[in-house]
């Protein structure tokens, strides 16, 4: 393994502005959690108009992640659209707290989507624009459990808020107060970077990438990256037929493949979860403790992710994690076909999305490094566009396939159909690793370059580089 993701920071708060930052994701973690609660206790909600919020929020997102990237490279005023995100989380959180009907919750949840990702690439690109290349590795690091950190502080607010209250709607006014303290942190608090790079600098960083994937995969935001504006075009089906032609003994379009399943079972189950939950009867302070427990797991096992991959290797980290995130969603379906008390639910829950929590911390670093291990000597931009697409369909699938399962099916169903998606992805990771154990040995490797690296150079004679 030429390249180590940095997982561990060697200083917690590698800047004091990093703090920033933590505010921001306790507001949107628990804001995760408050939504579909919103949808089914004030307004009566059911099942499928969680779904149909999803659904709306994923597609909004996707939309608009193309605009925002674009408007990142045209004015890059990192602080101005760090403010511009977290300051319209305040305000929509706010007017969310008003709402009284679920077609106005849709509408507010809608905007909420197409603001999303206003941030993304500013508080990356900040972080890239910031810091030296020998300190990159570590502040990324250290944004990550600035991250972890918040999103871990908003499900405790959200506890002990919905433990002593008795409506949801009042914790929106703590999580838009919490939203607005990032905004006027990195206003004052953080100057604009004298230099500035483009999003597709980010393709060239691993570290930077790792902090995209690390921070959506948290949060169970989708929020896709495109270096590149996607554009359609000339014989689309013909290049893509092409394209598959040439990558046949390539790991890559196998990596693609089993990511875009493993983000289709986990948007079909996250989006059900919550009102499984709330059907089997818990609280809206349990439901809050039980993703407490995913986050926390995921607090204590991702620092330890990187220095695993490196001593045993992601493809065999990958396959443990993708099993036990299977196992996981299979036991959650087992819970549907037993009669236990309201207290046994609860433990059994939490100990299960603590389990996945640990296995997505783990799965993430993986995969991570192995899809910058096929992007060596590739169009990265290309190959990452291509990448987002598929985990934004993905996210909209997801949702889609919940809504309809809701109409049609059972949460046994769902949980059932997530589990066996991921069972189907573990041989497309085993042929991913067979085919990068081939081509090395056809075929030298050129060794992942570092942040700041050049383009990286070919690896193979004749392979086309092209995507569609």
């Amino acid at each position: 393994m030429a390249f180590a993701l940095r997982t561990w920071p060697s200083r917690l708060l590698t800047r004091p502005w990093l703090l920033a930052f933590v505010p921001i994701n306790a507001a949107t973690a628990g804001f995760g959690v408050v939504l579909p609660l919103l949808i089914l206790i004030p307004l009566h909600g059911t099942w499928a108009d969680v779904a149909l919020a999803a659904t709306l929020f994923n597609s909004a997102v996707i939309l608009s992640s193309v605009a925002w990237g674009h408007l990142s490279d045209l004015y890059r005023r990192r602080r101005l659209f760090l403010v511009i995100n977290y300051g319209g989380y305040a305000g929509l959180y706010l007017l969310l707290g008003h709402v009284s009907s679920l077609p106005g919750l849709y509408a507010i949840y809608t905007a909420i989507g197409f603001l999303s990702p206003a941030g993304a690439s500013a508080s990356n690109l900040l972080i890239l624009e910031k810091f030296t290349e020998s300190e990159r590795p570590n502040a990324y690091a250290s944004f990550q459990e600035m991250s972890i950190i918040g999103s871990v502080l908003g499900l405790v607010v959200g506890y002990f808020w919905t433990l002593a209250n008795d409506t949801l709607l009042s914790l929106l006014y703590v999580l838009g107060a919490l939203a607005l303290v990032s905004a006027i942190a990195i206003w004052y608090g953080i100057r604009e970077p004298k230099r500035t790079v483009t999003t597709a600098a980010v393709a060239r960083h691993p570290e930077s990438l790792f902090s995209r994937i690390r921070t959506i995969t948290a949060l169970r935001m989708p929020i896709p990256f495109f270096p590149h504006r996607p554009r359609i075009a000339p014989h689309p089906f013909r290049r893509l037929r092409a394209w598959a032609r040439a990558e046949l003994h390539h790991e890559l379009p196998l990596i693609l493949i089993a990511s875009f399943l493993f983000n289709l079972s986990a948007n079909l189950f996250n989006i059900s979860y919550t009102p499984f939950l709330y059907s089997a009867g818990l609280s809206a302070a349990s439901i809050f403790l039980v993703n407490l427990s995913n986050n926390s797991t995921q607090t204590v096992v991702f620092p330890f992710t990187g220095g695993l991959s490196t001593r045993l290797g992601p493809d065999r980290l990958v396959h443990w994690a993708t099993y036990l995130r299977s196992v996981g969603y299979l036991a959650t379906a087992g819970l549907t076909l037993v009669v236990i008390t309201r207290s046994g639910e609860y433990s059994a829950n939490l100990a299960i999305y603590a389990l996945l929590g640990g296995a997505i911390a783990v799965y993430t670093t993986a995969s991570s490094l192995m899809l910058f291990r096929g992007l060596v000597g590739r169009d990265a931009g290309s190959l990452l566009g291509v990448n987002s697409a598929l985990g934004g369909i993905a996210a909209v699938l997801g949702a889609g396939l919940s809504g309809v399962l809701s109409v049609y099916g059972s949460y046994r169903l769902v949980f059932l159909v997530a589990g066996g998606t991921l069972l189907v992805s573990l041989p497309l990771w085993t042929a991913a690793s067979v085919a990068y154990a081939r081509r090395r040995l056809t075929a030298p490797e050129v060794p992942l370059e570092g942040p700041g690296a050049p383009s990286p150079r070919p690896v193979e004679s004749g392979a086309a580089a092209k995507t569609p």
